[in-house]
C-alpha cells in the first residue's frame, strides 16, 4: 500500500508500509479520498513528534473494513470522514489506514468523497475560530482576511448562517469576482458579504473600507491569514495587512483571532488593546487532537461540519480533484504554496 511521506528539508517522498494489527478502539479505514494541506514541521519539531518521514494526508474519507472489539461508534461498511491525528503512522494517501474510532464521524450519504475530505479541516478551523476563541454572536460584524481561501469561504458562510455581518478581503481581482458572486443558497439572490475589500488595489484601504462600513466603530471578529510584523517583508506577504492596521480597526470589545505564530506585541501595541478592552486569540486547531480534553466537543463539531455540508450551508469551492499518481506533484505545489489545497481521490 503506496502512502505519500515528506522528509523535512524535501517536498515529498514516496514509502510502502504495511498494516498492523488494530487495537480494541480501533478502525480499518479504505480510503476513498484524501485533502493535501501545507505540513507544518515547526509543529512537529515543538511536540516532539519529529521523525525521519512524516505522513502526508491527514484529512480523509472512506469506508469502515473492520472495527476492533470495543469499538461503539462504527460498524463495517460505514462511510466516515476524519482527520488523522499529528503522531499518525501511515500517510491518508495509503489505500488503508488505521486509526482510533475517536478520530472519526460518520459522512452522510449525500456527501460526496471529495467533498467530505475537502471540508472537515477547514470547518473545524472556521469552527474554532468563531465559535471556541472568538465567540461570535447574531448582529456583530467581522472581517475576514482572503475570503476566496477554503478556511476563508467556510469562515464566511458559518458567519453568515449565524446573522454576522461579514467583511472579506480579495487578493485578486480572480478572488474579488469570486467573493463577489457567493449566494446564502443556489437561486438566492442575497450576497453572503455587506462588503468585498480589494486589498491588491492600492487605491483601497484596508482600515478606511472597514471603519467606512461601521461608521467608525470598527469589527468585532479579525480572523488573519497571516499578519506583516514589520515594514519590509518578502513579496510573498505583500497582501497580508500590518499588525498595526488590525488593531486600529478592531471594536471595543472586539476579537482578533490570528493564524501568526509568531506575532509580537510590543507595549504599545498591548496598550492600544488594554484601551479597547479588546482580546487576541492564536488559531491553532491542531489543539483538539494533541490533546483530548475536549473529545465530546471535538466530535460534536466534526459533525456539525458535516450536517452542515449536507444541507447545503457549507458550500466548498475547491478545484478539481487530482488522481492519485499525481498527488506527489500537487503536494510539493501545496507546500511551496503555489496553488490552495488539493483533495486526492482513489479512483
Amino acid at each position: 500500500m503506496k502512502g505519500l511521506y515528506c522528509k523535512p528539508g524535501d517536498q515529498g517522498d514516496v514509502k510502502f508500509n504495511v498494516p498492523t494489527n488494530i487495537g480494541d478502539h480501533q478502525v480499518k479505514v479504505q480510503v476513498k479520498s484524501c485533502a493535501l494541506s501545507p505540513v507544518d514541521f515547526k509543529l512537529y519539531e515543538d511536540l516532539k513528534l519529529e521523525k525521519e518521514h512524516v505522513p502526508v494526508g491527514r484529512e480523509i474519507a472512506g469506508v469502515v473494513l473492520q472495527v476492533g472489539p470495543k469499538v461503539t461508534f462504527f460498524q463495517p461498511d460505514d462511510e466516515v470522514v476524519g482527520i488523522l491525528p499529528l503522531e499518525a503512522e501511515r500517510s491518508g494517501l495509503c489505500s488503508v489506514v488505521v486509526t482510533d474510532e475517536y478520530n472519526l464521524v460518520q459522512k452522510p450519504e449525500k456527501v460526496s468523497w471529495f467533498e467530505a475530505a475537502a471540508v472537515i479541516k477547514d470547518g473545524l478551523r472556521a469552527y474554532t475560530a468563531l465559535h471556541t476563541l472568538a465567540r461570535m454572536a447574531a448582529g456583530q460584524t467581522v472581517l475576514v482576511l482572503d475570503g476566496a481561501g477554503p478556511f476563508g469561504v467556510l469562515a464566511i458562510q458559518l458567519a453568515h448562517y449565524h446573522g454576522v455581518k461579514v467583511l472579506a478581503t480579495a487578493l485578486s481581482p480572480e478572488d474579488q469576482k469570486f467573493l463577489e458572486e457567493l449566494r446564502p443558497s443556489v437561486g438566492v439572490q442575497e450576497s453572503l458579504l455587506a462588503r468585498v475589500i480589494r486589498v491588491w488595489d492600492s487605491k483601497e484601504d484596508l482600515v478606511d473600507s472597514c471603519l467606512e462600513e461601521t461608521g467608525g466603530l470598527g469589527v468585532d471578529i479579525i480572523i488573519d491569514s497571516g499578519v506583516r510584523l514589520y515594514d519590509e517583508e518578502p513579496e510573498a506577504q505583500r497582501h497580508c495587512p500590518h499588525k498595526h492596521d488590525l488593531l486600529t480597526l478592531l471594536s471595543v470589545g472586539g476579537h482578533w483571532v490570528t493564524t501568526e505564530q509568531h506575532l509580537q506585541l510590543d507595549p504599545p501595541d498591548s496598550h492600544i488593546l488594554f484601551l479597547k478592552a479588546a482580546s487576541l486569540s492564536f488559531l491553532n486547531d491542531e489543539v483538539w487532537t494533541t490533546s483530548r480534553a475536549k473529545q465530546g466537543r471535538y466530535l460534536h463539531i466534526l459533525k456539525d461540519v458535516m450536517d452542515k455540508l449536507c444541507t447545503g450551508t457549507f458550500r466548498p469551492q475547491l478545484e478539481d480533484p487530482v488522481p492519485l499518481y499525481e498527488a506527489t506533484v500537487s503536494m510539493e505545489m501545496v507546500q511551496r504554496k503555489q496553488t490552495r489545497k488539493r483533495i486526492a481521490v482513489k479512483l
